[in-house]
């Protein structure tokens, strides 16, 4: 009986050593993260998302003006972050406004107070007192090439913090940002609002050399999540569920008086896509930002062939006489499985999909 007791025992260290290792293991897999965020409805939903999912760890959020003024997006991001009982994690506030334009925020897409609504609690958290570029700027540092930057919000952060430190951009792992489109936009009939909102920051981003992965409304706009999937997300229960829940039936009514069939929740695909690369279609093409343009002030503008016109001045006369190679700057989405998608993010933002997430990061 005592070797048998005995033998149970050191069965019961073997499991716990094995669980203990595979948790080493995945919290060392899991992927660091910084989200620079607006929040914002599709904000609220896309941080809520990453943290909880095992493959990202989330080291901060930095907060930036856009679809909200920036003190209103950090009290949000303070709320979102006390409801999901992260207190641990740090959320510094970074530009007010954006590099040369007027800040441009839009309540008819976010609704009273940039949450659709949705009334959380006062949070039980404190901001970080740091500026947010200058914090992007030592987390860069404190882990170089580790560091993967999800921008959701208006570029100007990144900006800030490249302009001040451009050592950053080599030690970046990759840049994936909810922005921008090659077949039109939201705002007006050219330009997607995160860009529109600070062209120049965003022109900045794009042109500094580090990866950049784009997904734009061409794949976030074909993703809608419908009233049926919100109701199963909040018949799970729970606090954080009922609150996405609410976000997200806000979405769906919101876009389906604009004709479209179901809510769009832009900011969350591009945490899916830095969860699982897999679920979009990327094209490399090189990305313009038109800065200046009466019409098309914020446009994307993307180089699909590779190649722009050589063309000489023959005096009275322009005349092409080859062509010259552009040399491709992002990895854009071209295409998405939006029910593998929509699966994902049903399933780790119900309640039942807590326990997949595991402990802090």
């Amino acid at each position: 009986m005592k070797i048998s007791g005995s033998l149970k025992i050191l069965g019961l260290c073997a499991l716990l050593l094995l669980f203990a290792t595979a948790q080493a293991v995945r919290a060392q897999a899991a992927e660091r993260v910084i989200i620079d965020t607006d929040p914002g409805t599709d904000d609220a939903l896309a941080i809520l998302l990453a943290l909880r999912s095992p493959e990202l760890r989330v080291e901060a959020l930095t907060v930036v003006a856009g679809n909200v003024t920036a003190p209103v997006g950090l009290g949000n991001a303070m709320k979102v972050v006390s409801l999901a009982n992260r207190c641990d994690l740090p959320v510094a506030e970074g530009a007010q406004r954006p590099l040369h334009a007027k800040l441009n925020i839009e309540p008819f897409w976010n609704g009273p107070g940039g949450l659709g609504g949705a009334e959380l609690p006062p949070s039980q958290c404190k901001a970080d007192p740091r500026f947010g570029p200058d914090l992007i700027i030592e987390l860069v540092h404190k882990y170089p090439h580790e560091i993967t930057i999800i921008g959701v919000g208006p570029e100007t952060n990144l900006a800030l913090a490249i302009l001040k430190d451009p050592t950053i951009v080599p030690l970046v792992k990759r840049v994936i940002l909810m922005a921008g489109s090659i077949s039109g936009g939201n705002v007006n009939g050219a330009a997607e609002f995160n860009v529109y909102c600070d062209p120049d920051a965003a022109d900045l981003v794009f042109r500094a050399g580090w990866p950049v992965t784009m997904v734009g409304l061409d794949v976030t706009e074909i993703t809608l999540i419908s009233s049926a999937q919100v109701d199963q997300i909040e018949r799970s229960g729970g606090a954080e569920a009922k609150f996405v829940a609410a976000v997200a039936r806000f979405q769906v009514g919101l876009y389906q008086g604009t004709g479209f069939s179901g809510g769009a929740i832009h900011d969350a695909l591009a945490v899916g896509v830095a969860i699982d690369p897999t679920l979009v279609k990327l094209r490399t093409m090189h990305i313009d930002v038109e800065t200046e343009g009466r019409i098309a002030r914020g446009e994307t503008v993307a180089n699909r062939l590779g190649t722009v016109d050589h063309v000489v001045d023959k005096g009275d006369h322009l005349e092409t006489v080859g062509v010259d190679e552009v040399k491709p700057n992002a990895q854009v989405a071209v295409g998405i499985d939006s029910e593998r998608f929509l699966k994902l993010f049903i399933t780790r933002l119900s309640s039942s999909g807590a326990a997949i997430a595991g402990g802090k990061s």
